[in-house]
């Protein structure tokens, strides 16, 4: 069978390319929607980096305001600008779970993380780390 042909990228069209969706999510229990933005992959890394932290050998999870904490990382408003800021998280964690789970899933399904990534982010390293 004969190789399809597929013309290479190259770094300037990449580059060039908007690749960050956004979704209107209904939240009834704040009587409106918001635009939720998919993550960058730095932003990602830095989620991810607050929800594991590692001092040696010794790893521990913190999945204490989790979903506020993408709620602040990708609601935006029409601009594309975040409508919270990190000293909001508190704030947003007194919410309703069921407002912030509405955005954290579709956040979550827009940035590539699924249940089973966040699954493993807090109970794989809740481990003991075996002996070496």
């Amino acid at each position: 069978m004969a190789e399809k042909k597929v013309g290479l990228l190259s770094k300037e069209s990449i580059l060039a390319v908007q690749d960050v969706v956004t979704e209107i999510v209904e939240v009834p229990e704040w009587g409106g929607a918001v635009r939720v933005r998919g993550l960058t992959g730095a932003e990602r890394d830095a989620f991810e980096g607050e929800v594991i932290h590692r001092n040696g050998r010794d790893v521990t999870t913190n999945t204490r305001n989790m979903r506020a904490r993408l709620v602040v990382l990708s609601v935006v408003d029409e601009a594309g600008n975040r409508l919270f800021g990190f000293p909001d998280i508190e704030a947003l964690g007194a919410k309703s779970a069921r407002a912030l789970d509405r955005i954290f899933s579709v956040a979550m399904r827009l940035s590539g993380l699924r249940d089973e990534d966040v699954e493993d982010l807090t109970e794989r390293f809740d481990a003991t780390p075996s002996g070496g």
